[in-house]
């Protein structure tokens, strides 16, 4: 392993091309959690990183799973300090489609002061600004204004199965003020953001069975129920013309977006024109009444996300379908629950569900929204160490997707929670070419060693790492 920089390197491009150095290592194990071909490869990422922690001079721990190894480390409390705990995850997606790569997955390569690598931006590159940027406080020689420690996982691209469980058993362990979570992305180029909300989520599969088999769609169509028909149905009565969800008492507790937050909005620079021509759509529809990013960030929304149903082949088949699904997720805001929201779907769906025909719906994950204060003494902290790694005062932003992770920190470690993250949303996250812009890289560097003096200065914190 590339050994880290320390207070003798000459100069900033030393200290650059070190960083990047170790970046390229980690890049190049394929930790995908979801191949249990390369399990051996998820160990040897968690091996990387705990050297690397290791090395720096902290404390570290591999706390036990039956899964993938949940690293933690820590370094010294401080007194009167608050206590900052940092995640991110060492696993990565699967690399398909291999053919649709311009260079290969899990060997960096750099095109137009881009890293090209699958895990570049999620999360490897993000997580290791953090741990570069305590490593390189420590090695100016000082102690660290204030207690760092590190939850960094191996299964967060596979659903994070032990992590929830691990964070109730050793909460005393991490105990802490404020969670740092890098795994996003910036508002835009040269725009950093803090976000200080996501949504949730209730996803579910429904299935609608008819006839024992499929039938002759010419004999039997007209007097046997159709399952197709009828889910095509279920679905269209989920959302009304003006985009509003119809699924009683959906909206009770949805929480309103303050006059503020829809101002801030509104002053984002944000290009409609340059977002449709990035979706390759002419126009966007969602409810009425809101701008497309309160639509995004801070409404509920229903999508289909799959559907299936009779014959799927070339050319036609005739047939009246036995069977016929679909998968949908709604998308919650703050105070929204999702057993709720399941109460409600069977309460719309069941009624209109005619003779012949039986609807089973299957809830499967679902996590609720969240939502942290602005004028928190840390989201402070965090703009101002931005600022000093950017150059640029960043913009207080939500977020559409979901973090289930997110409330369990903020529940059972009662922390708020920053979501800072380094990347652009043309990251290719998920897809091939995956990518993450060196220099933004070293931004992040610059702004998590930042972020703990601010944090220092900015709160005196409640001695949780004591």
């Amino acid at each position: 392993m590339t050994p880290p920089p320390n207070a003798a390197d000459p100069t900033t491009a030393d200290r650059r091309a070190a960083h990047e150095a170790a970046l390229f290592e980690l890049l190049r194990i394929p930790s995908v959690s979801a191949d249990s071909r390369h399990k051996a490869d998820v160990e040897r990422a968690a091996d990387w990183v705990q050297s690397r922690l290791g090395g720096m001079g902290l404390a570290v721990d591999r706390l036990p799973t039956p899964g993938a190894p949940i690293l933690y480390a820590e370094s010294p409390p401080v007194a009167g300090a608050p206590v900052a705990l940092v995640y991110g995850h060492y696993d990565v997606q699967p690399p398909d489609p291999l053919d649709e790569w311009q260079s290969p997955p899990f060997e960096p390569t750099v095109r137009d002061g881009n890293v090209y690598a699958r895990g570049a931006t999620d999360d490897k590159g993000q997580m290791l600004t953090h741990v570069l940027g305590v490593e390189t406080l420590l090695a100016s020689g000082g102690p660290l204004p204030l207690q760092v420690k590190f939850l960094i996982e191996g299964e967060e691209e596979v659903g994070s199965e032990h992590l929830e469980a691990a964070v109730a058993r050793h909460k005393d362990r991490l105990a802490c003020d404020v969670v740092v979570v890098s795994d996003s992305s910036q508002f835009a180029p040269g725009v950093p953001a803090v976000t200080y909300g996501l949504r949730g989520i209730a996803y579910y599969e429904l299935l609608v069975e008819g006839p024992k088999q499929d039938l002759h769609s010419g004999t039997f169509g007209g007097g046997v129920t159709n399952p197709a028909n009828v889910l095509a149905k279920l679905l269209a009565a989920l959302v009304d013309d003006s985009g509003r969800i119809r699924v009683p008492g959906f909206y009770d507790d949805v929480r309103p977006l303050s006059e503020r937050e829809r101002d801030e909005f509104s002053r984002l620079p944000f290009d409609e024109a340059r977002f449709k021509k990035q979706l390759g759509v002419e126009g966007l529809s969602g409810e009425e009444g809101y701008s497309t990013l309160e639509r995004r960030w801070a409404r509920p929304t229903c999508d289909i996300n799959g559907l299936w149903s009779g014959y799927q082949g070339e050319g036609a088949k005739t047939v009246l379908p036995a069977r016929a699904g679909a998968k949908v997720s709604f998308r919650l805001v703050p105070d929204q629950d999702p057993k709720k929201v399941t109460a409600g779907l069977r309460e719309l769906l069941d009624p209109l569900v005619p003779p012949g025909a039986r609807l089973t719906i299957k809830p499967h994950h679902g996590a609720p929204g969240v939502v942290f204060p602005l004028d928190s003494p840390y989201m402070e902290a965090a703009a101002s160490a931005i600022e000093q790694g950017f150059g640029a005062r960043p913009v207080f932003i939500r977020e559409g997707g979901s973090i289930p992770i997110v409330n369990t920190f903020a529940r059972e470690l009662r922390a708020d929670v920053l979501l800072l993250g380094w990347g652009l949303d043309d990251d290719n996250t998920h897809s091939p070419n995956e990518k993450f812009n060196l220099g933004d890289f070293h931004r992040g560097v610059q702004a998590s060693a930042a972020l703990w003096a601010s944090l220092a200065k900015g709160e005196s914190g409640q001695g949780k790492g004591e």
